[in-house]
C-alpha cells in the first residue's frame, strides 16, 4: 500500500479522510484509488523525476494526484484554475509537465492550452467529473485501470508553485520539497507534517475553503492530511457554508485570509448565533494584511484560536503570532519560528538593528533554500548571498524580537519625499463596517510626484457616492496622519485578486500611470 495512507487504511480504514461538494473518501478507499493512480500514471510512461500540472478545484481527487505523486517520486504543479489557456500552456512548457489533469470546471480552458505548441511535451491528459472527450481520458476510469497492489519503489515526490508573478511571467519554485534525491523515503512527508499535528487535537480535521493551488491553502490541508486529519472542503468559497462545514464535521482547524475573514464578520446576526464552533481549535490567518477592527473582532467572537503566520511560497512559514501575543504586540506578525532567522538590510546594504525599518532578508537554519525553474536571475536578484533571501517586504525587529511590517517595496508610496505604506492605511479603511475591501495605490501627482488613492468595494447595501467618500477620509483621519489620508476614493463592484486574498495593484495603478514616461 502507498507509504502515506497504508497505515491510516489499516487503523481507521472506514474512517473519513476527505469530502467534498460531491463526495467521500475514507482512508481506505483512497490508499486502494492511489495504489491504482501510481500504477495508472506508471503505466502511461509518468514515474520518478517526472513532471505533471494540475488544473483543479478543491476536490478528493486534487488530494489522490497529490499523494499519489508523493509516494511516486513525482512533481505535481498546482495550476491557478483562473489562468487562461495561454497562461496554462506557458505552465506546461515552463514546467516541462508530462501530463496535465483538469478539473471539468476547466476543461474548456485545458483543451485550448494542449492547442498550443507550447504544450508539446503533454502526454497524458485526464479530466475529472467529466467523460472521456477529445485527448483528454476520464480520470476515473483511468484511476481504475491501475492495480490495486502495493507500487514497489516509492519515492518522495513533491509540489511545485508558480508565484503570483507580479511582472512578467510567473515562475516556478523549486525548493526542498521539489528537489529531493531520487529514492528519498516517502514518509519524510509525514515528519514534515507532524509539527502540524502538534497544534491540533487527535483526530483533527481541517476544513479548506480557499483554492489549495496557493501554497498556504495546500500547507495547512495537506500537511495535516499526510499525518491522520481528516479534510473537508468547499470548491468555491461560502462564509455561512464555513460555519455549516465547521459544526457538520466538529472541525478542529481552518485557514483563511483577511476577506474570509471580513466576510465571516459581517454575516448576518442570525447566522453567527447559530454558529457553535466550539470545536475549533486553531484558525491560522495569513497571505495578506488584515485589519485590526476585523482580527479583533474575529478573536471576540470564536475565542483567542485565531494565529497570524508570516511567510511565503519560497521561504514557508517564517513567524507566527497566536491571540494573546498578538493582543498585547498590537499589529506584530510575530517572533521567527525556531528554525528561521531574520535580517534587516538598509539600502546601503547595512544590517540594521532594532526598530530599524529595512528590507527583509531570510535565513532558513535548517541550510534549505529554493530557486525559481528556468530563472537564475530571477533567483540571484531575490538573494543576498547564498541562503539569505528577500520577499521583498519592508519592515523592522522591535527590542523583543518581534517581527513589524511597514509593506512591500514594490508598495511603497513615496509622496513629497515621504515614504507612505499603504497597508498601514489599508488596516484602518479595512476596519469601516461599509468596507468590504480596500486597496491603497500611488497615483502621479504633478507636486508631490504621487498621491494616496483609495479603491474600495462596499458591503451589500452601501452606496457608493462622494458623501460615502468623504466619510471614510474622515475616518482615516480620525487615526492616520493627514500626509497618509488618501487624496481620493474610488469604488469599483469587486476589487481583482489572485484568488488567494491578495489584490492585483498592477492592475488597479495601471488606468492611472498610462501615459505617464514614469512609472513611480
Amino acid at each position: 500500500m502507498a507509504v502515506l495512507t497504508s497505515g491510516f487504511a489499516s487503523t481507521k480504514g472506514d474512517q473519513l479522510a476527505l469530502a467534498d461538494d460531491t463526495g467521500t473518501r475514507t482512508w481506505a478507499e483512497l490508499d486502494e484509488r492511489v495504489n491504482r493512480l501510481i500504477h495508472s500514471l506508471r503505466d502511461a510512461g509518468i514515474g520518478v523525476g517526472d513532471t505533471i500540472s494540475v488544473v483543479a478545484g478543491n476536490c478528493n481527487e486534487w488530494f489522490e494526484i497529490a499523494v499519489a505523486c508523493a509516494n511516486a517520486g513525482i512533481v505535481y504543479v498546482p495550476v491557478n484554475w483562473h489562468f487562461v489557456a495561454a497562461e496554462i500552456a506557458y505552465v506546461l512548457e515552463d514546467s516541462g509537465s508530462k501530463a496535465i489533469i483538469c478539473g471539468h470546471h476547466f476543461l474548456d480552458a485545458a483543451t485550448k492550452a494542449l492547442a498550443d505548441e507550447r504544450s508539446g511535451g503533454v502526454e497524458l491528459a485526464l479530466v475529472i467529473g467529466a467523460p472521456t472527450t477529445g485527448r483528454f481520458q476520464n480520470f476515473d476510469d483511468f484511476v481504475a485501470a491501475g492495480s490495486p497492489v502495493e507500487p514497489e519503489g516509492q519515492s518522495f515526490g513533491g509540489p511545485m508553485f508558480y508565484t503570483s508573478g507580479t511582472t512578467g511571467n510567473p515562475k516556478g519554485v523549486r525548493g526542498s520539497l521539489t528537489n529531493m534525491p531520487d529514492g528519498t523515503d516517502p514518509a519524510i512527508w509525514q515528519l514534515i507534517g507532524a509539527g502540524f499535528s502538534s497544534m491540533v487535537p487527535e483526530d483533527a480535521c481541517t476544513v479548506l475553503c480557499g483554492p489549495v493551488y496557493h501554497s498556504a491553502q495546500w500547507a495547512f490541508s495537506f500537511l495535516p492530511m499526510i499525518v491522520g486529519t481528516t479534510t473537508v472542503m468547499q470548491h468555491k468559497y461560502d462564509s455561512a457554508g464555513v460555519l455549516a462545514l465547521i459544526d457538520e464535521y466538529s472541525a478542529t482547524n481552518i485557514h483563511l485570509v483577511p476577506t474570509q475573514m471580513k466576510r465571516l464578520i459581517d454575516l448576518p446576526d442570525d447566522v453567527k448565533a447559530s454558529f457553535d464552533g466550539s470545536s475549533l481549535h486553531l484558525v491560522l490567518h495569513g497571505a495578506a494584511p488584515c485589519p485590526p477592527v476585523v482580527k479583533q473582532a474575529l478573536i471576540d467572537w470564536w475565542g483567542p484560536v485565531i494565529t497570524e503566520y508570516y511567510g511565503s511560497t519560497e521561504g514557508s512559514v517564517i513567524t507566527m503570532i497566536d491571540s494573546e501575543q498578538w493582543m498585547a504586540k498590537g499589529g506584530s506578525v510575530g517572533a521567527p519560528m525556531p528554525n528561521m532567522e531574520i535580517i534587516v538590510v538598509g539600502d546601503d546594504g547595512a544590517r540594521l538593528g532594532p526598530n530599524e525599518p529595512g528590507t527583509l532578508y531570510f535565513r532558513n537554519a535548517m541550510g534549505t533554500d529554493f530557486e525559481y525553474h528556468n530563472a537564475p536571475e530571477k533567483t540571484a536578484d531575490v538573494h543576498l548571498e547564498p541562503g539569505v533571501f528577500t520577499t521583498g517586504d519592508v519592515g523592522y525587529l522591535d527590542d523583543d524580537g518581534y517581527l513589524w511590517l511597514s509593506d512591500r517595496k514594490i508598495d511603497m508610496i513615496i509622496s513629497g519625499g515621504v515614504n507612505i505604506y499603504p497597508a498601514e492605511i489599508e488596516g484602518v479603511l479595512g476596519g469601516h463596517d461599509l468596507v468590504a475591501e480596500v486597496a491603497v495605490i500611488g497615483v502621479p501627482n504633478d507636486e508631490f510626484g504621487e498621491e494616496v488613492k483609495a479603491i474600495v468595494s462596499l458591503v451589500d447595501g452601501a452606496v457608493a457616492d462622494d458623501a460615502l467618500a468623504d466619510t471614510l477620509r474622515a475616518y482615516c483621519r480620525e487615526q492616520l496622519a493627514g500626509f497618509k489620508v488618501p487624496r481620493s476614493i474610488d469604488f469599483l463592484d469587486e476589487l481583482p485578486t489572485t484568488g488567494t486574498g491578495k489584490v492585483q495593484k498592477a492592475k488597479l495603478r495601471a488606468p492611472y500611470w498610462e501615459g505617464q514616461e514614469r512609472q513611480i
